[in-house]
């Protein structure tokens, strides 16, 4: 449903995207629509340029598993679904500085869900 929060389950990470309904997804890549585990593991990825993309669900998965998995919804409370979708698309093509260890790609769709960002890869 639009402002779920879906797992991407990649090689030796997790990449997080956010439904925002019609099968389209917002998630970080880099500014090139790079998404894979060489932009995540390296080693200039402590300040890397990213930026908020607007796509397909079935072009960012590609061939990997993905679900949906609201796990934090039993922590803290999603916001109402049409703010959850409208602080989205606000986002859609902006440039963020991707940082892997407190601004990664599971804290972007947290902050959009909850309006707080955090990521349990991290934790």
């Amino acid at each position: 449903k639009p402002g779920d929060l879906i797992e991407i389950k990649r090689s030796i990470y997790q990449h997080w995207a956010l439904y925002l309904g019609d099968g389209y997804v917002i998630h970080l890549t880099t500014l090139d629509g790079d998404a894979s585990p060489r932009f995540v593991n390296s080693p200039s990825v402590a300040r890397k340029k990213a930026v908020a993309r607007k796509q397909l669900l079935k072009d960012v998965v590609g061939n990997d598993y993905w679900h949906v998995n609201n796990k934090y919804d039993s922590r803290w409370t999603p916001l109402p679904v049409e703010e959850i979708i409208q602080h989205a698309e606000s986002h859609i093509d902006q440039e963020v500085t991707y940082f892997l260890l407190g601004n990664n790609c599971e804290h972007f769709v947290t902050t959009l869900r909850y309006g707080e960002g955090f990521s349990g890869q991290v934790s």
